[in-house]
């Protein structure tokens, strides 16, 4: 057999493992990810249900769930009225 030859075979059955360990490493990284439990609130059937944690110190959050009291603090951070009454004085205040 000729080495140039040779050589051709052993080039090619070493790109061929690389490519091949390449993929399988590619695909083993591709199917692995993390997941954290309950991580967000609005996907846990839990949370829904277990009170507000700020119940006791807050009379506005008692009787809330936890989700329920997540959404109430999203929303007085952005401003949001909270009762019918201010959101009467809002219309009326942008006339």
């Amino acid at each position: 057999m000729r080495k140039d030859t040779l050589e051709l075979i052993l080039y090619t059955g070493a790109t061929a493992v690389s490519l091949y360990m390449l993929v399988k490493t590619y695909k083993k990284r591709q199917n692995t990810y993390w997941v954290y439990e309950d991580h967000d609130l609005r996907n846990s059937v839990a949370a829904d249900v277990r009170e507000s944690p700020n119940a006791e110190m807050d009379p506005a959050e008692s009787g809330l769930s936890e989700l329920d009291a997540a959404y109430r603090s999203e929303w007085v951070s952005m401003g949001y009225p909270q009762t019918h009454r201010e959101l009467e004085k809002n219309e009326n205040w942008n006339n």
